[in-house]
């Protein structure tokens, strides 16, 4: 799998994973370690940015070498957002809506379409 192809069929992908189940299995991971203690909306935005940055790092030098590490990093990422999310009791998949709906004001097709800024 090259890191930067788009997943075939990524919506129905998307379908036959629930966000409630994964989001219930990282509860237990953190409550079976006692690691909720940590969980700071603080600590957990510099978790977001750290790994983050380890996935930046997979690209820094062109293609990744490594399709695992940039699957690895990501689900770090998406991680520490669900759990921020979930510690400030915001729904992730409503939030992401909301703010895509206020991007599509921001950047209407007739004026973004095919440009970067």
């Amino acid at each position: 799998m090259n890191a930067l192809a788009p997943m075939p069929n990524f919506a129905d992908t998307l379908t036959n994973v629930s966000l409630p189940a994964v989001q219930r299995d990282l509860r237990a991971f953190v409550a079976e370690r006692d690691w909720a203690q940590f969980h700071s909306p603080e600590n957990l935005a510099k978790s977001i940015s750290i790994e983050a940055a380890e996935l930046l790092e997979e690209f820094q030098w062109g293609e990744p070498r490594d399709d695992d590490g940039v699957r690895d990093e990501l689900a770090d990422v998406l991680t520490y957002c669900l759990l921020l999310a979930e510690r400030l009791g915001v729904d992730p998949l409503e939030i992401v809506r909301d703010k895509l709906a206020k991007t599509r004001e921001k950047y209407p097709v007739e004026k973004a379409r095919g440009r970067s800024a």
